[in-house]
């Protein structure tokens, strides 16, 4: 019997909260061999797959800034694998002189065990000093590419010393690199989380000045005694009521980097901010923010964040769920907030030789 592949389809557009056994189906179908693949093309192994709140809106029907997923398609997402095949050495390194076998490669290859693909987009990684192939769909991945140039580039990345950071969403893996980025600028930096425990984890280990928990009943009363200064710029990753609070209190020409809305990606209609005037009394900004305007400028980050890594000025932590086939219940705990630092499923152990 030839090995199988595991692969995860798209079925079911959900309309409000998903349901996994219903939006998503696992299928098996044979890995392709070598006869099966054409010139130029790569089998790669995946090792591991990030899960990202950008996959639930994938699955809406609505313009934006990638095509919704059809129906029955495999269900998107990056990974990080290696053990690269290829059909004939000869012409593939003609034509893909970066690839060879046992090559470790990182790309969107979709929520499956094995993928083909003709390399391209496909990037070779050979992980820095303290690093590890985890880290780039974290750190060096897009979670962490997007901390980078959303705080650090644009008109809301203009920064002045000592300013009020606050971030929400900020024991998540693009918050906590956001705070950690902040400080090194010589911010103070709040951070937003959910539970003691990633309060706590944001200011002991992370070094934020403050951390606060938006499930507590006084939250809001937290939040203005924290930033008795106001907020010079927010960094928002959940939307909604958290938005709102916060533009309450910003500062004389406060940045607001809207990157993500993490409460609102379930809700079968989005609750906007009604707090929007305050931009209006306060000269402020708030933007809209997409890493993916900053393609061509991603080694540049990768490689300041690796120095910052290496220098121990930025820590990291994933979230690591077994299995492939649990991927659909681990995207749903992803927008409860289970998770602390970068969720990511392993699909496969790295250091087993392929069966191929």
């Amino acid at each position: 019997m030839s090995l199988q592949n595991t692969r995860i389809l798209f079925v079911k557009r959900p309309h409000g909260l998903f349901e996994p056994s219903e939006t998503f189906k696992i299928v098996k179908e044979p890995v392709p061999s070598q006869n099966d693949l054409s010139n130029g093309q790569l089998l790669v192994k995946n090792f591991y797959l990030s899960l990202d709140p950008a996959m639930r809106g994938m699955m809406n029907d609505v313009r934006s800034y990638t095509p919704p997923l059809a129906i029955n398609e495999l269900m998107r997402g990056n990974t990080v694998g290696g053990n690269v095949f290829i059909t004939s050495q000869e012409i593939i390194l003609s034509k893909n002189s970066n690839f060879k076998v046992g090559d470790k490669v990182t790309g969107s290859f979709g929520w499956q065990e094995y993928a083909v693909s003709d390399g391209k987009d496909v990037i070779k990684i050979v992980p820095p000093p303290k690093a590890s192939l985890r880290d780039y769909l974290g750190l060096f991945g897009i979670t962490g590419l997007t901390a980078y140039f959303g705080l650090l580039y644009g008109e809301l990345g203009k920064r002045k010393t000592n300013e009020t950071v606050v971030v929400s969403g900020a024991a998540g893996a693009t918050g906590s690199v956001v705070g950690q980025i902040a400080k090194l600028k010589g911010a103070r930096v709040i951070g937003i989380a959910g539970t003691p425990d990633k309060c706590a984890w944001l200011v002991d280990e992370l070094g934020f000045d403050v951390a606060l928990n938006y499930r507590d009943p006084d939250f809001a009363e937290q939040l203005t005694k924290a930033t008795p200064n106001y907020i010079d710029v927010y960094f928002d990753n959940v939307g909604g009521d958290i938005l709102n609070l916060c533009l309450k209190r910003i500062a004389k020409f406060a940045r607001i980097v809207l990157c993500g809305a993490i409460s609102q990606y379930n809700e079968k209609a989005y609750k906007g901010p009604s707090n929007y005037v305050s931009l209006i009394a306060q000269s402020g900004k708030m933007e809209g923010f997409i890493v993916y305007n900053y393609k061509d400028r991603y080694q540049e980050a990768v490689f300041e964040l690796s120095e910052w890594l290496q220098q121990g000025k930025i820590k990291t932590r994933d979230y690591v769920v077994e299995g492939l086939e649990n991927a659909p219940q681990a995207l749903l705990r992803l927008f409860k907030g289970e998770n602390t630092g970068k969720m990511l499923i392993k699909i496969a152990n790295e250091n087993v030789k392929s069966q191929l």
